[in-house]
């Protein structure tokens, strides 16, 4: 297989803090850019999580395969050092709040006069400009003010989060596009840019299913639960199995015919209750009751094994013991069980951008907190171990 990798040559200062930034760094080193992340000297929250030696998963996960270093940008010698490393790199990438490097003497402006080539990518919970720009935004935030909320969950139920932290990780592959986009550019004009990435922008796509009913009846409709958000198919919800719950949809008519005939009630193809697919969305609470007393004396497994055989568009609900062990998860490379440097077994997360021809890149361990301080501010600044250590006693790095 090819060696090389899209991104050799590149390198990275990422900023970045909890998941959205520090999840476009990851997809940039797997892409293979060299990408230093730089931590404060008490170094990021989510590393010391785990309240252990060892950082947490989420950090681990997200900033494996990079350099470690420490700067305090509130420190003029801290500050200095960034601005002397601008000039020899590709990309900074941060998801600070707005503002918060450029009051430090480190906005896009100064980095791209240092050094007019550099690609200078921010991501934020509402963007740099428009009125929401100083509002300070997560993930459960940005999913209250992108409308998510509003549809997830049951009629009777009040507005729901989504478990997963959909909103940060969007914004990161987001980012990520971005400054792709803006290196390939670069190649063309010679020039840097910089990308301005806001989470709500990101996550309002996700709502194109919701917005359609939306303008279809000329007002929001009640949250549908694990129902169709349009309730306009059926089935199209979890049921109970044996052993936990499978999802099941009939998107197309052939789908429910196939169905009646795993079900075995085949007279159920010519009923006119469940003929067509507005009949069946009629008649939805009929058409979960059948699927509920069969999917009911069956196993998760058997479900999916009936259904992947009958051309049926369905799945069992995964548990997360079912997800970290998952065959094709495994089988792809995307994760993968390693004993780690400290003596643990330990989940291996790899990049989903894949290439043909191309192996899947290895991920290391995580670097300690300022691992590689000494190493990159001797080979960029020309420092040596002496000058890093006093840089150390000032609190500067």
């Amino acid at each position: 297989m090819a060696t090389a990798t899209p991104l050799a040559g590149i390198t990275v200062l990422d900023f970045g803090q909890v998941y959205n930034g520090p999840y476009c760094g990851f997809l940039l080193a797997q892409a293979g850019a060299r990408v230093i992340k730089v931590e404060s000297p008490t170094g990021e929250s989510l590393r010391g999580r785990s309240g252990s030696a060892r950082p947490s998963f989420p950090f681990r996960m997200f900033n494996s395969a990079k350099q470690c270093i420490t700067a305090n940008i509130k420190h003029p010698e801290g500050r200095q050092l960034i601005l002397d490393l601008v000039p020899q790199v590709d990309v900074v990438l941060e998801n600070f709040s707005p503002g918060t490097l450029a009051d430090n003497g480190l906005g896009s402006s100064v980095l791209r006069e240092l050094n007019p080539r550099l690609i200078y990518a921010s991501g934020t919970g509402y963007g740099g400009s428009g009125p929401y720009r100083d509002y300070l935004g997560m993930d459960i935030t940005l999913q209250a003010m992108s409308g998510v909320m509003s549809v997830t969950g049951d009629a009777d139920s009040p507005p729901t989060k989504a478990g997963a932290a959909f909103c940060d990780i969007l914004g990161g592959a987001h980012l990520y596009a971005g400054i792709v986009s803006a290196l390939y550019q670069r190649e063309q004009t010679g020039q840097g840019a910089v990308i301005d990435i806001s989470m709500q922008d990101c996550v309002f796509p996700a709502l194109a299913t919701q917005l359609g009913t939306y303008f279809q009846l000329g007002h929001q409709p009640p949250r549908t639960g694990n129902r169709h958000s349009g309730m306009a198919l059926a089935p199209y919800n979890v049921y109970q199995a044996k052993d936990g719950h499978v999802a099941m949809i009939c998107f197309r008519g052939e789908h429910w015919l196939r169905l009646c005939d795993a079900m075995g009630r085949p007279e159920l193809k010519t009923d006119e209750r469940f003929a067509r697919t507005r009949d069946r969305a009629r008649n939805m609470d009929e058409v979960d009751a059948l699927v509920q007393a069969w999917t009911s004396t069956r196993t998760k497994t058997e479900i999916f094994s009936i259904a992947q055989s009958a051309g049926m568009i369905c799945a069992p609900v995964q548990t997360l013991d079912d997800v970290v062990n998952d065959p094709q998860l495994l089988a792809r490379g995307t994760l993968a069980w390693t004993e780690d440097k400290w003596g643990e077994q330990s989940l291996k997360f790899h990049t989903p951008i894949r290439f043909k021809d191309m192996d899947t890149p290895s991920v290391p361990d995580v670097a300690a907190l300022g691992a590689d301080s000494e190493s990159v501010l001797l080979e960029f600044l020309g420092l040596d171990a002496a000058e890093v250590a006093q840089l150390r006693d000032k609190q500067a790095i």
